[in-house]
């Protein structure tokens, strides 16, 4: 008998078919490539056998050496040209942080993603992955548990950076009619934890809990792992669409207090809304009013697509809360705003919500007194 042609024994060795699966695989671009959810997303891919190369986009040149580095602004439109090859995008730089300015951050994000939904579709680019929150399904009192991925986004934009969000998920829904033979996928985390620093996160900074009398918040978290290989799932075309992605159930407050040693400090929703708003809008905390609705009412989703394609989250609400609670070790939180140690230690005795309510006070009374004289 004659020896099988070499492409047939090639096929037939796992190993030539392993590297062959890899040459075949997608070429994938991600900005936001060196911190935070881009770094961790661009060392998965440059390890992963099904991807063929990863080019990595920021501002800043990142630590994944197996990863080919473009140092540019996501706003720059000569971003096009990097995108050329590609097959697939993952946009994820985007400025979420607490501190920046509202109007910049804004600026960012939405000309950034409007820039590389373009210049994909310039590029020939076929898919683009998109990450915001399930944060823009809102957190309202009439929420199923849990949301399906079709339910209506019913947030507004007065919790930070949702606005943002908003705008990001409405440019991803008219990309595909703007630009034909263009997929946009949009990922949705749930709480995000993993070196993270948001609202939801500080929440659990303070020395008591705010719980709003009347409310029922359920409590679900994603962690950044557990997003990282949702994204790969979208990149790799084994799902696509809107996706909602956290753990599997979730926490009642009381479960979370329990689990957490804390505390609650319940006060009547106009109190504690009405004090948040105005030591925002003086400057005193950099979280609006708005933040507080999601710690208030539910919007834990399902993420049914992801588990129909056979995905499956490898950390439990548990676990989560477990990491985010020793990342929070150490650090002291009043109203959103983090405190030196000394500052920390007055505002401990009393709790971060008599701290806020206490600062409100002050407020009051230094604008009666302006007034007087």
């Amino acid at each position: 008998m004659s020896s099988p042609d070499p492409q047939v024994r090639a096929a037939r060795n796992p190993s030539t078919r392993s590297a062959a699966a890899a040459v075949r695989g997608p070429v994938v671009a991600v900005t936001g490539a060196a911190g935070g959810v881009g770094a961790l997303l661009t060392e998965r891919l440059a390890a992963s056998r099904e991807i063929k190369q990863v080019v990595a986009i920021d501002e800043r040149r990142g630590e994944c050496a197996g990863a080919e580095w473009h140092i540019l602004d996501v706003r720059d439109p000569a971003i096009a040209d990097k995108l050329r090859g590609a097959d697939v995008v993952v946009h994820l730089a985007l400025d979420l942080d607490l501190e920046t300015d509202p109007a910049a951050r804004t600026a960012y994000n939405v000309r950034g993603t409007q820039t590389v939904l373009t210049a994909a579709a310039a590029a020939g680019v076929h898919r683009v992955v998109l990450c915001t929150s399930a944060m823009v399904y809102g957190a309202l009192p009439d929420n199923e548990l849990p949301l399906s991925e079709d339910a209506e986004l019913r947030a507004t934009a007065e919790a930070t950076g949702v606005g943002d969000l908003l705008e990001i998920e409405r440019l991803a829904r008219r990309a595909p009619r703007a630009h034909p033979g263009l997929n946009v996928t949009v990922v949705r985390p749930a709480v995000l934890v993993g070196d993270t620093d948001t609202a939801l996160t500080r929440y659990f900074e303070s020395p008591r809990l705010l719980v709003v009398a009347g409310s029922r918040p359920a409590w679900q978290f994603c962690h950044v792992e557990d997003l990282c290989s949702a994204l790969e799932y979208a990149v790799l075309e084994k799902v696509d669409g809107e996706l909602a992605v956290g753990c599997d159930g979730w926490l009642e407050q009381e479960e979370v207090e329990e689990l957490s040693g804390i505390r609650r400090m319940e006060l009547p929703s106009a109190v504690a809304l009405g004090a948040a708003a105005r030591l925002h809008r003086i400057g005193l905390t950099p979280s609006p009013a708005g933040d507080l609705a999601y710690t208030m009412y539910p919007w834990v989703v399902s993420g049914s697509r992801l588990h129909d394609a056979g995905w499956r989250p490898q950390w439990t609400n548990e676990d989560v809360l477990a990491e985010l609670l020793e990342e929070a070790a150490g650090r002291h939180t009043v109203a959103g705003r983090r405190l030196g140690r000394k500052d920390a230690t007055a505002a401990g005795a009393a709790g971060a919500t008599v701290a806020l309510l206490g600062a409100a006070a002050v407020v009051r009374r230094a604008r009666k007194a302006r007034r007087r004289v």
